[in-house]
Formats: C-alpha cells, structure tokens, sequence
C-alpha cells in the first residue's frame, strides 16, 4: 500500500459509541503511527479526544438536529478538501455508502448493506452484528491492518486506589430518557444498594453528570445512611469522571457510557442491564446484572422495538440481588 498521510473515521453516536470505536483506531494508528486520524463524530461526543492520542482532529456533524442534511453536505465538502488517502465509516445503510463515495477519496470502507455498497465502496466489509461492539467497528480496518486491538484503551495518568470503595453512577443519558428508553433501575433501588453496601462495609461514593440530577435528588431524599460521599457534580468533564473511576476499586452503573469507560481503564465494573444486549456492549470481563424475569424477547431494545416497553419487567432488579453480585 502506497503511504498513508491522512485518514478519515466516521463514527455518529454517543460517548459510549466513541469508546467503542476506539479500538479500530489504535489499531490504524499502530499501522500507520505518521498518518493523521481525523474523526468525524456528533457535537455531544467531542469529549472523547481528552481522552486519547490516537485522534489528532475532529469534524463536528451534528446529524441529530434538523438541519441533518445540511450538515452532512458541509462535512461532505469538508472531506473532499481535505486530502485524505482513507475514509472509513460505521454507518450501517447503504445511505453511508453513498456519503463516502461523494467524498471522492480514493479508499472508502464501510460495511456491505447490498449490491449498491459494493460497487460505491472500495472495502465493503461484512456486517456482523452478533458481537461484542468493539469488535464489530474493528471488523472495519482489518483490510488494513493485521492488528487486532481487543478493548477500549485511554490515556488517564495512573491513579491511587481508594481502598475497599465502589464507586456508583445510576445514571443514563438524558436523550435516552426524552426517547422513551428505560435503561436502569429506579432511583430508590439505587438508594437501597448504597444503604447495604455500606452496612456491608463498602466505602461508598456516589457519582453523576448533568443528565443524573433528578435521579440522584431521589437517591438523596431515599438513603438511610449518610457514610457515603457523594461526588455528584464534582466531576466537570468526562477526563475528570475517567480520574475517579480510576480511583475506585470497583464500580457500580447503569448501560451507559461510563460502563465504557471504566472498561477502557480496566476497573473491575459491575453494570444493570435490562433490555439492551449485554453480549454485544461490554466484554467478559464486566459483570452484566439482570433480572430473572425469563421476559421471551429480551433483549428487545433496538432489535425488536425503539422504545422500552411498560412493564420493565427486566430491569426488576433487587437491592440485594445487586449486592449479592459484588459481594460474591
């Protein structure tokens, strides 16, 4: 392959997408250690460049809002002046496949959606959904490189331990709750989980985000017991949230994109998972905590329906069932 100078990257979605791509990009970037990697990404996941070296530029395309198709006209010209040797995407239509051939560049990857991918698409790269997601995004660059990174990596300086601590984020993200999507347990479970914890010696720390108030102003009129820290606002940007979960020597969450972020840093994590897939979001080194429920089509959310349904039947989770699974 003639030298690669410059490469695209294409990868909408939210911080937790970000994370999981990040393994395709190490990858590229141990393959091409000169070559510039710009990533192209939503306005809401630019955070993800504090927490790596391996992307070197960033491209906002705010596709969420409705001016969707303005946008990606304006990245679309961005790309074609930009003097990239590669554009690699993650999109899974063959609407993706069409916004890397306008772009003109000479090496367009992206994954086979049908005859159309394969004739606009110089790599179009099969589709394999039933897997861990990291693995999945890293399936993109194997027509580049032999490479194979396994999990998430970020750069956060090594941290002091806080002894016997489990650290807990309850919270999801605010645009999934405006959509309808129940990802975790209630806030008074949560407060429950803290009082056992605690009465089993833990040292408890309570963490949230912007996104968390309401969830976390429940927990904190529920509690029993104050011999807890509450961190809740005290981390003011994803790299300062990464610190403290670095610090911890367990941590606690919701499907959300902390769970990705203590995976990239190695932290023993113990994650609530309801109606999402557990086997294609975290590797086998999380614990996924669910419900015993036997519910015929879970997990339902994304493959089977948009929305959660009303029973939630999955995500009947008990305070001691949640401790039992750490303390085990």
């Amino acid at each position: 392959m003639e030298k690669i100078n410059k490469i695209l990257a294409v990868n909408f979605g939210g911080i937790g997408d970000e994370i999981l791509f990040l393994p395709a990009l190490i990858s590229l970037k141990k393959e091409f250690p000169s070559a510039e990697i710009t990533l192209a990404l939503e306005g809401r996941s630019n955070g993800i460049k504090d927490l790596t070296g391996v992307i070197d530029n960033t491209i906002i395309v705010d596709i969420k809002t409705k001016n969707k198709y303005l946008e990606l006209v304006k990245f679309i010209l961005k790309a074609q002046k930009g003097g990239f040797d590669i554009i690699l995407a993650s999109g899974g239509s063959v609407f993706m496949s069409v916004i890397l051939w306008l772009t003109g560049i000479k090496t367009r990857i992206g994954y086979d959606c049908g005859k159309l991918s394969r004739i606009l698409l110089t790599g179009a790269i099969h589709l394999n959904k039933n897997q861990y997601a990291a693995k999945m995004y890293h399936d993109l660059v194997t027509p580049l490189t032999d490479i194979v990174t396994e999990l998430p990596q970020i750069n956060v300086d090594k941290q002091i331990k806080i002894p016997n601590s489990v650290l807990i984020h309850p919270g999801v993200s605010k645009m999934s709750i405006q959509k309808g999507i129940v990802k975790t347990i209630p806030a008074q479970v949560w407060a429950d989980v803290i009082d056992l914890l605690v009465q089993s010696g833990k040292k408890v720390i309570l963490s949230g985000g912007p996104d968390d108030d309401e969830c976390i102003q429940t927990i904190l009129k529920t509690v029993k017991t104050n011999n807890f820290e509450n961190l809740y606002g005290k981390t003011k940007n994803l790299r300062e949230l990464a610190e403290l979960i670095a610090q911890a020597e367990m941590f606690l969450c919701s499907d959300s994109a902390p769970l990705h972020v203590a995976v990239a840093l190695g932290v023993k994590t113990y994650a609530i998972f309801g109606p999402t897939d557990d086997e294609k979001l975290i590797p086998p080194s999380v614990t996924a905590i669910k419900a015993g429920d036997n519910c015929p089509i879970k997990p339902c959310l994304w493959e089977k329906r948009q929305t959660s349904c009303q029973s939630l039947d999955c995500l009947k989770i008990s305070a001691s069932d949640i401790l039992n699974a750490i303390l085990k």
